[in-house]
């Protein structure tokens, strides 16, 4: 159990916790600590919510693991539509108020909360995940090397394609979404040798549009993909991309996923089948490591990059048909390997 000392209690109950996030998105708090100052680590979603099978869900499960490992109260909190900048910072401050640290904002849009609500409870440790903009002394910044994992889609896209054209489906038009195109089109590119077509489309230029929240969006777009020969599609659309995996399986065809290994989520199992690997992010693992940090008494601050040699960026091996392909998985690990050695160098824009 945590020291009681290290964070300071309000000893208001969980009721008020309830109380004061009722107007800025639905509460989950687990555990029995609640007023004792054994209050842990909170997460709030980003668009999408938990259930989307991809970012969010791997967020929880590092809470999971948190709640596990560390025995404390942990708490969950949905994004709400159409929320402001005011209501995430509402949000964020509520959880450190009533004690839980860290306090983790899931997703890039937390940047503005996340720089507000740390000045204001410096005693409290913030992570937030997809941005690395927020410089603070008690501010984490877990970002992540998703160009590189992308480009190992891209190795399995071209090694698996038939047609000579694959398809990428990204969420929203924004830079962080571009690392994942880069990456992808750069790998069909180095391992087919200019042969195989990469057909690209974003679904939104803003994520209010639904571009990470809209699978119906996602599987228009593959759809239109599919129609232009696409036999292996990629998508980076957060729960979107169930869509562009759900399109795939009804063309038999190959879907790629993407930040959780989507073959193993239970959602999706009726088109696994067609899931040919995920290009993973352990943002459960970054979530994890700074709630231990904390718990350790020394929490991490600063930005805190995942890639292919810390092993928190690769590719899933689930599906059988791609974890027995030795001439697949061979082009992969020579691919692996050049990107560690700095041979290959992955572009994100």
């Amino acid at each position: 159990m945590r020291r009681v000392s290290r964070i300071a209690v309000a000893g208001a109950a969980t009721a008020s916790l309830a109380l004061a996030l009722s107007a800025c998105g639905g509460t989950s708090t687990e555990g029995s600590s609640s007023g004792s100052g054994d209050k842990g680590l909170a997460i709030a979603y980003d668009v999408g919510g938990k259930g989307d099978q991809s970012f969010n869900d791997a967020a929880y499960a590092g809470l999971e693991q948190a709640k596990k490992e560390f025995g404390y109260e942990t708490a969950d909190i949905e994004p709400t539509e159409g929320e402001t900048d005011a209501d995430k910072a509402q949000r964020l401050s509520s959880l450190a108020k009533q004690g839980y640290n860290p306090v983790i904002g899931v997703g890039y849009a937390y940047a503005p909360a996340v720089k507000e609500v740390a000045e204001k409870y410096p005693d409290t440790t913030f992570g937030i995940v997809d941005d690395a903009q927020v410089q603070a002394d008690n501010v984490a910044d877990l970002v992540f090397s998703e160009e590189q994992a992308s480009y190992l889609a891209g190795v399995a896209a071209a090694k698996s394609t038939k047609s000579n054209v694959v398809g990428f489906v990204g969420g929203v038009d924004i830079p962080l979404i571009h690392k994942f195109q880069a990456g992808f089109e750069q790998g069909v590119e180095d391992t087919s040798g200019g042969k195989v077509k990469v057909v690209s489309q974003y679904l939104t230029q803003t994520a209010e549009e639904g571009g990470f929240s809209s699978p119906d969006k996602g599987k228009t777009a593959a759809e239109g993909q599919i129609e232009k020969k696409a036999d292996v599609v990629y998508a980076a659309a957060g729960l979107s991309g169930q869509g562009v995996i759900e399109a795939a399986a009804a063309n038999k065809v190959w879907a790629i996923g993407v930040d959780s290994d989507q073959y193993q989520q239970e959602a999706l199992a009726k088109y696994k089948d067609y899931i040919l690997t995920s290009a993973k992010k352990d943002v459960a693992k970054a979530v994890f490591g700074l709630a231990k940090s904390v718990e350790d008494g020394k929490p991490v601050t600063g930005i805190v990059k995942g890639d292919l040699k810390t092993g928190e960026v690769g590719l899933a091996d689930s599906n059988p048909k791609f974890a027995d392909d030795a001439e697949l998985q061979e082009a992969i690990e020579t691919a692996k390997e050049k990107i560690i050695s700095g041979e290959i160098k992955v572009k994100s824009s």
